[in-house]
């Protein structure tokens, strides 16, 4: 009974307190909700106080408080009557007959449109007549306008359009610019597209059209070149005014006679050792004229008569090319564009030998050797130097192809009893392969050739005693370089070193002809340096030395930054260069293997010639081979003496 009777207490106890809890819960869920909408209310009235303080503050003071400076307007540039200093800028890109129409229509125009506005001062015509205005290097016209807009000389200028001013988007804005911002400012009026400069509106549609402008000169360049391109391809060559030709009335070259000996005076001194210089201090003294009926005459203009292939009846097209339409700067066109030849294109003055032989001699700029025959073709026809060709380091005339068959010109045959023999005598059995390119060179000869330099070191100049001068030959078909000591009198001779306190030092020679024909020869990399080891042969009186270029030792410089030193705020260290070596794949795994071909001694094959040494053997001649001989270039400057001997009555 007792524990019935508690039971119900308890449940009226914990239903109490459930009840307590439940109106507390209630009353603190009430109070928060009322501070969230305390705080909601606050802040909606301090929102639209807020926006009052702006409205407020924007409705401003009372205008009667305010001095109102009113802005200079813009008038009307035609019906204004404030006095305007005004000028005209004009161009025609060409200088033919209806180009010069337009200019002269041009010209009228604005000079009696700016003298009949009121208010008007007229202050010139700025002109460029056969000016391209892609660029504003040669618009002496529109540089002129500029420094007396600069000067305060002009309020205003007139041109016919955007195209006439600049087809160039860069120079158009920047002159624009720069004339606005003047003190004070210059506007610019282009007609055929109504904008004004100093018009606000005017920057944007100039922008625009300036780009069109442009563009616009980049299509007629393209179409330009096309149509360039389609006539030289049919034959059809342009024909510009030449020395030695007149034009007939089909557009023809004939030669001119009178012109024509001038001509051949050029060649034919030229190729006898005389300077550009001294020709055209001849010339002078004869007083004959250029193609333009000058008597002035330089170095250059002679040069460009020499290379001028039309001289020799043939035509070369596209010689020269423009890579950028903007700033129409010519290159020379090295492979770089198609060319087009026809040879025969017209009778020659000079024959294709001389003009040949005169542009071998312009390429050989160090050949400059008075009253010493070009340079011919010969080879040792025996002893140990057999099918080598002395060579000028610097004669490009002659071709890699035209030293090989110089070179197989005598060569015989390998004779296969001498073959076996030598084989014999070098019984390489056990011996391995170790290249002496992994090792240092300082005490063994060694030449480097470079894309036109040549340094012996100072070991090779060693093994020759007191030898100042050395000449060199080459074997296209053994596929090396030989040296022999000559006198300075050799038309060969080098001097490879120099003596510095009593000690021989070796130079840097340039070898433009050498460099010229190794590079086609071994197709070599004109990035990279090439080094060889030199092998000293001796036998008696009998001194040489061979450089094997097959395996040569190939060397790149890089400039590398060193990291800056310590203590130092510099962020960069010194710039310094760097040779990196670089051996070919095939070596890889070749180092200690053994020799089993008598073709991997190469040069010691030479060594152990067992024939007639006469290393100081002269070299023959190859008539067929050679065209200009000492005779026939006197010949030829018989010939320019007869043609001047005529000119005396005009002295």
């Amino acid at each position: 009974m007792k524990e019935s009777a508690a039971e119900p207490q308890k449940i009226r106890r914990k239903n109490s307190v459930s009840e307590v809890i439940g109106r507390c819960d209630s009353g603190i869920g009430a109070s928060i909700r009322e501070n969230e909408e305390k705080h909601m209310i606050t802040g909606e009235v301090e929102a639209v106080d807020r926006k009052q303080k702006i409205r407020d503050r924007y409705k401003g003071v009372d205008i009667s408080e305010l001095e109102v400076i009113p802005a200079k307007i813009i008038e009307d540039l035609e019906t204004s009557s404030v006095i305007r200093r005004v000028a005209a800028y004009i161009r025609v890109s060409t200088d033919n007959d209806e180009q010069t129409s337009s200019y002269e229509l041009q010209k009228n125009y604005y000079t009696d449109y700016i003298q009949a506005q009121p208010g008007w001062v007229f202050v010139g015509i700025y002109a460029d007549e056969g000016i391209s205005g892609t660029s504003l290097e040669h618009r002496k016209g529109m540089q002129q306008l500029i420094e007396d807009c600069k000067a305060g000389k002009i309020d205003l200028v007139l041109t016919k359009s955007i195209a006439r001013f600049a087809r160039n988007i860069v120079d158009c804005l920047s002159v624009i610019e720069l004339l606005k911002n003047l003190n004070p400012p210059v506007g610019v009026k282009f007609e055929a597209d109504n904008i004004y400069t100093l018009d606000s509106n005017g920057r944007m549609i100039l922008t625009i059209l300036a780009s069109v402008a442009e563009e616009e000169s980049h299509s007629k360049s393209i179409i330009m070149n096309w149509s360039i391109d389609r006539r030289f391809s049919r034959g059809l060559f342009l024909t510009p005014a030449l020395l030695g030709y007149d034009k007939d009335e089909e557009g023809n070259l004939v030669i001119n006679p009178e012109e024509a000996q001038t001509v051949k005076v050029i060649y034919y001194l030229y190729l006898n050792g005389y300077s550009l210089m001294e020709i055209a201090t001849l010339l002078m003294e004869y007083s004959r004229k250029t193609k333009l009926g000058r008597v002035e005459w330089n170095p250059g203009t002679l040069a460009g008569v020499l290379a001028n292939e039309r001289h020799c009846g043939d035509v070369l097209a596209r010689k020269t090319f423009t890579p950028n339409f903007l700033t129409l700067k010519s290159k020379k066109n090295n492979n770089d564009r198609t060319q087009n030849r026809q040879k025969n294109h017209h009778e020659a003055i000079v024959s294709r030998e001389v003009f040949n032989a005169a542009n071998h001699l312009r390429a050989s700029r160090n050949y400059s050797k008075k009253n010493r025959p070009l340079p011919v073709l010969s080879v040792v026809e025996d002893g140990i130097l057999r099918g080598y060709v002395p060579f000028d380091k610097d004669w490009t005339g002659f071709s890699a192809e035209e030293y090989r068959e110089a070179s197989e010109s005598v060569m015989k045959e390998p004779d296969a009893t001498v073959a076996a023999d030598v084989k014999k005598r070098l019984d390489l059995t056990g011996y391995e392969i170790v290249r002496v390119q992994y090792f240092s060179t300082m005490q063994n000869p060694a030449m480097t050739i470079s894309n036109g330099r040549l340094r012996f070191n100072t070991a090779c100049l060693k093994k020759f005693e007191n030898v100042e001068y050395v000449e060199l030959l080459l074997n296209s078909v053994e596929r090396c370089i030989a040296i022999r000591p000559c006198n300075k009198n050799n038309p060969n001779a080098i001097r490879w070193g120099r003596l510095k306190e009593g000690r021989w030092c070796a130079s840097t020679l340039g070898c433009r002809g050498l460099a010229k024909t190794l590079f086609d020869i071994m197709e070599w990399d004109e990035d990279l340096r090439y080094r060889f080891r030199g092998q000293f042969l001796e036998q008696g009186d009998n001194k040489m030395m061979l450089f094997a270029f097959d395996e040569p030792e190939m060397i790149k410089v890089e400039e590398i930054v060193l990291p800056p030193k310590e203590n130092t705020e510099e962020d960069e260290g010194e710039t310094v260069k760097k040779k990196i070596y670089i051996f070919p794949p095939e070596w890889a795994g070749t180092f200690g293997q053994p020799i089993t071909s008598i073709a991997q001694v190469g040069i010691l094959r030479q060594e152990h010639y067992a024939g007639n040494w006469d290393v100081f053997r002269p070299a023959t001649e190859i008539e067929e081979m050679n065209i200009f001989t000492a005779e026939s270039l006197n010949e030829l400057l018989r010939e320019a003496e007869k043609i001047m001997e005529g000119w005396t009555d005009y002295r």
